[in-house]
């Protein structure tokens, strides 16, 4: 079995949650947490036991930044902010890889509205990577492509140098040779949290099976 490469995170906060309505769909409690926080802290925690977590999580803010930052208060982030933000959501990405200062072997791109993700589903993207040989990857289910993708740290580099957007919706169709795809096990990495729908789908989701155990408190 492979090593596990060392990686880094970019959680992508910044937008401005229109779909939701009137709250910031990231302040909204998940299982009584709210969302970017608890996000943040399965992201900060992942792989504590192992010996194998991430070596940076940096988090990008924008919208309320205030609100974000006040949401991650105690977490060992780095905070990123995109003065741009409204540019979308590619320059958030350029923001949080210029801000990351570790050298690493790939860099996990993260939306923060992910509600369901947990840490049995990052486990398997990383080893997935780690025995991958494409500097790129993609966790799928039943097909479809989701979130997060990660990135070999020499593909940070040129969307840095040359703002390339390589985590767009048809890089796999476009450059296969460069992209592992990997079929999950659950819908994790597809279910997100854009209107006031989906949240009400995510609640009643998690009402049945807490996943709040794999997230360890902070």
């Amino acid at each position: 079995m492979e090593p596990l490469k060392r990686l880094s995170v970019v959680l992508l906060a910044a937008g401005e949650s229109r779909r939701m309505g009137e709250p910031n769909k990231l302040t909204l409690p998940v299982d009584g947490i709210p969302l970017l926080r608890r996000m943040a802290m399965m992201l900060s925690n992942y792989g504590r036991a192992e010996g194998c977590g991430f070596a940076e999580l940096v988090v990008v803010t924008g919208h309320q930044q205030r609100e974000a930052v006040e949401q991650l208060s105690g977490l060992p982030a780095v905070l990123a902010h995109n003065s741009a933000y409204s540019d979308g959501q590619m320059s958030s990405v350029l923001c949080g890889l210029t801000a990351l200062n570790h050298p690493v072997d790939g860099v996990v791109i993260c939306l923060s509205d992910l509600p369901l993700l947990d840490l049995e589903d990052l486990r398997a993207i990383h080893r997935a990577f780690s025995e991958a040989n494409k500097p790129i990857l993609v966790p799928t289910y039943q097909g479809e492509r989701g979130n997060p993708i990660v990135l070999a740290y020499e593909q940070v580099e040129e969307i840095i140098s040359t703002g390339r957007n390589l985590g767009c919706r048809h890089l796999i169709e476009r450059e296969p040779e460069r992209v592992t795809t990997l079929e999950m096990p659950n819908d994790h990495v597809l279910v997100d949290m854009d209107t006031p729908d989906n949240y009400k789908s995510v609640q009643a989701r998690i009402a049945k099976q807490s996943i709040t155990h794999l997230v360890d408190a902070v």
